[in-house]
Order: C-alpha cells, then sequence, then structure tokens
C-alpha cells in the first residue's frame, strides 16, 4: 500500500479508501444490496490487512447501521490509533423539524451520535455531506470549528458541491479565524470529469485533499453495457447518475476495456490508474462489497499508464449534467 499526506495536513491516508455505504441494514437504507454485519466484517478485515487505514462512512447510510458495523470491526481488529475514520452528516435522520441540515443543533447532536454508534471518542475527519441552503454558511462552519476544538473531530471536511459554495466555505471560516476543511469528497471518474472543469482547479490552490467517490461508476467502467449484475439491475442512484449518457459514455468504456487487454489487467486497473494521476486525487474512495473488488483496486498501483494512454481515454468525454450537487 501506498500513503499520502491528505491534502496540506499531515495526516497520512491510504491511497485507497473503504467506502462503507454498502455494509448495513437494506431494510433501512434504498439500496437493497447492502451487506449485513457478518458478510461486512471480512471486507473491512481484509482491506485493513491490505494496508487500507482510511475509511469512510455516513450517519444516513442504513441510518447509522453503517457506522455501528465498521465501529465494532474497528475496535476487533485494529488499532485506533492506526485508523483514519470519516463520517458525514447531513441526510434525514429523523422526520420533523431539525432532522436533517447543517445547523448547529443537528451539527452538535449528529456527532454525538456518530461517536457513540462508531464507538469511539474522535472521528478524524466529519465531513458535511452536501451544502445546505437553508442554514447560514457562518452557522454551520463556527459549529463544525467547535467540534474540532472539543476534540471530537481532527479535521473537517465536504462533499459534493458547487465550487463557489466550497470557496464561500473556506472563506468564511478564513475570516473568523476557523477550522477550514481540508478535503473534498466528489464525483469524479472517466465518465464522470465535470468537476474538472472548476472543483479541481480550486483544490490544487487551497491545497485540498480530493477522495473521490464513485471512482468506477457504480461499477460501469470495469464491465461491459451488457453486463448485469445485482447492483446494476437494483441500484436506482446509479442508474439516475448514468443512464442518460450511457450511449456517450460507452466509447468510453470500450477505449478501458483496450488497454486493460493491452495491459494484461482487469479494467478497473485502468480506470483507477488514470483517476490517481488526476491532481490534486489523494484517496480514491473504493465501495467494495466483494473482498476481490479491494484485492483489484489495490493492483491498480502497479499500473502505470502513458500520458498517450490517458488522453486516449479522456478524448471521447462529453459533457455530462452535474449530478450529486443537492
Amino acid at each position: 500500500m501506498e500513503y499520502v499526506k491528505l491534502g496540506k495536513t499531515g495526516l497520512e491516508v491510504s491511497r485507497f479508501s473503504l467506502g462503507c455505504m454498502g455494509f448495513g441494514d437494506s431494510t433501512k437504507w434504498v439500496h437493497p444490496w447492502v451487506l449485513d454485519e457478518e458478510n461486512s466484517r471480512p471486507v473491512i478485515r481484509r482491506a485493513l490487512e491490505l494496508g487500507i487505514n482510511f475509511f469512510d462512512t455516513a450517519n444516513v447510510y442504513s441510518m447509522g447501521a453503517s457506522e455501528e458495523i465498521l465501529g465494532r470491526a474497528i475496535r476487533d481488529y485494529a488499532n485506533r490509533d492506526e485508523v483514519v475514520l470519516a463520517t458525514k452528516l447531513h441526510g434525514r435522520m429523523h422526520e420533523g423539524p431539525n432532522g436533517a441540515g447543517l445547523s448547529r443543533k443537528a451539527i452538535l447532536s449528529e456527532i454525538d451520535k456518530s461517536l457513540a454508534r462508531l464507538g469511539t471518542d474522535y472521528v478524524d475527519l466529519y465531513i458535511i455531506h452536501r451544502w445546505d441552503p437553508h442554514t447560514p454558511i457562518e452557522e454551520t462552519m463556527e459549529a463544525l470549528h467547535d467540534v474540532v476544538k472539543s476534540g471530537k473531530a481532527r479535521y473537517i471536511g465536504a462533499s459534493a458541491m458547487y465550487a463557489w459554495q466550497f470557496q464561500k466555505a473556506l472563506h468564511t471560516a478564513g475570516k473568523h479565524g476557523w477550522t477550514k476543511f481540508v478535503s473534498m469528497q466528489n464525483h469524479l471518474n472517466l465518465i464522470y470529469r465535470e468537476e474538472e472543469r472548476e472543483m479541481l482547479p480550486l483544490c490544487r490552490e487551497e491545497g485540498i485533499g480530493v477522495t473521490p467517490y464513485s471512482p468506477l461508476a457504480s461499477g460501469r467502467l470495469t464491465r461491459s453495457p451488457d453486463e448485469k449484475t445485482h447492483r446494476s439491475e437494483t441500484d436506482r442512484v446509479q442508474k439516475s447518475k448514468y443512464d442518460a449518457t450511457a450511449d456517450a459514455d460507452s466509447v468510453i468504456v470500450e477505449r478501458v476495456a483496450e488497454l486493460a487487454s493491452r495491459h494484461g489487467v482487469p479494467r478497473s486497473h485502468i480506470a483507477l490508474s488514470w483517476l490517481l494521476h488526476q491532481q490534486p486525487v489523494a484517496s480514491p474512495i473504493i465501495g467494495a462489497t466483494k473482498i476481490a473488488h479491494l484485492e483489484d483496486a489495490i493492483g491498480a498501483l502497479n499500473v502505470k499508464l502513458t500520458d498517450e494512454e490517458r488522453l486516449y481515454l479522456e478524448e471521447p468525454y462529453v459533457p455530462h449534467k452535474i449530478v450529486g450537487h443537492s
């Protein structure tokens, strides 16, 4: 495993992180393909054995079940000081007023609930899952600053928003001397590259570590379009992200397959190797639900694409509708 600093911090994270959305309780979540605890634990354990030290979850994943499963596995299999735990907040956790969003009330309540479910005194990275248009950014940033100063989070990060929103948050924190975001968890892969227009340049300029989600486009970069899986048939979210551009994206998928054949590696190696070259990507989030998914991902570290090969993969790309910012 390789390790890098997360942005301009001193925090060392593995070159890949394990996304834990796929661990939980299918009766409490929109995805029927999530693994229960018995089937999740071997994946988490194997990730640790492979040298992955960075784990990403969220309060809303299976309504807290993902955090509980991850927390118990980390306590059983790892040294807490050697693990980087990230969780997120924003989504609705209960009905009625104050059940979602980034108000001071929500932030100070949800961090305590996440810590209880994870079974830890602190998280290494506390991430706002989305932008909250209904709460002043000053309120959000000051509350996050207080979470850090209380020792309940070491760093803060953001996810899935417009570059102007992220810049506003960074400016607000800087203006008041509050803790700034150190990471951006955004949607980025070979068939969705809209983040290259504004967000990635902003992150390079500000020294922000990028931890992309959906690095393999929910598996679409790993197989031919006519190959079906349980997830591809039941995951409504990935259908909403990629179905509209499937025909245009198929050209890129074919080129990934071509280069994979040329290098003698799985397609995932080509797609992930391309992503690892994008600056300032630190640690793509692998949403593994099988041990083989993890082992395949790690192998991408050994694949070095030439400049010409990367351009060959990029050339067919067409603009896509923005997905994930709300």
